[in-house]
């Protein structure tokens, strides 16, 4: 079951995502608030597995209240539901510890496709976000933030000139699971095939 906790002081909206989510048999909504200090409240009591937050809330923002959850329940996953696209909002987000963006004039069957991707440990943005164009900057905390934990560990193992066999066999997993994060970590870090994604685990071997 994924417990989700929602956080929009436009109540309209979360009576929408929440008629969409009700009848989906793998979530349960276990809470919705109108601002960040209730969020954080909520979260402290009931600890749900995907929250979906505005960025802009009375009280706490939805950047200062992800970055005050991760570092207590880092396990928790956030979604950032925003109307803001300015690469400085979503950087913010990513940088606090969101594990996706997404528009608010997406269609909500995207929410739910969002909250899917990242309860399994996977990072979601909306269709419309340049994610590869943000991530190509200076802040190597942004790309180390799009990376799962699974993801930075078969980097670091990369950039040691493993091979996806030889990364198989240390992490006890198939090679066809290395290939997959492979081709992931190529797309998240909008890198071009296997030759890029090296040279990238080389250059930030163990800083991930």
């Amino acid at each position: 079951m994924i417990t989700v906790a929602i956080a929009e002081d436009h109540q309209s909206l979360i009576d929408g995502i929440h008629l969409l989510l009700k009848y989906e048999e793998e979530i349960s909504i276990i809470g919705m608030v109108n601002d960040g200090e209730a969020l954080l409240e909520l979260v402290r009591k009931k600890q749900p597995k995907v929250i979906l937050t505005d960025i802009r809330m009375p009280k706490i923002d939805g950047i200062a209240v992800t970055k005050i959850i991760k570092q207590e329940f880092s396990h928790i996953k956030i979604i950032a539901f925003s109307m803001y696209d300015q690469d400085n909002a979503i950087k913010q987000m990513i940088d606090a510890g969101a594990s996706g963006y997404l528009l608010k004039n997406s269609p909500l069957e995207e929410v739910l496709q969002a909250i899917q991707e990242v309860a399994k440990g996977n990072t979601y943005f909306d269709a419309a976000i340049d994610i590869a164009a943000i991530i190509d900057s200076p802040s190597s905390t942004t790309k180390k933030s799009l990376l799962t934990k699974s993801e930075r560990e078969i980097l670091n193992l990369i950039g040691q000139g493993k091979t996806s066999s030889e990364i198989a066999a240390f992490r006890f997993t198939s090679v066809s699971t290395v290939e997959k994060h492979r081709k992931n970590m190529i797309r998240k870090l909008g890198l071009h095939g296997k030759g890029e994604l090296l040279r990238y685990a080389i250059e930030k071997k163990y800083d991930f």
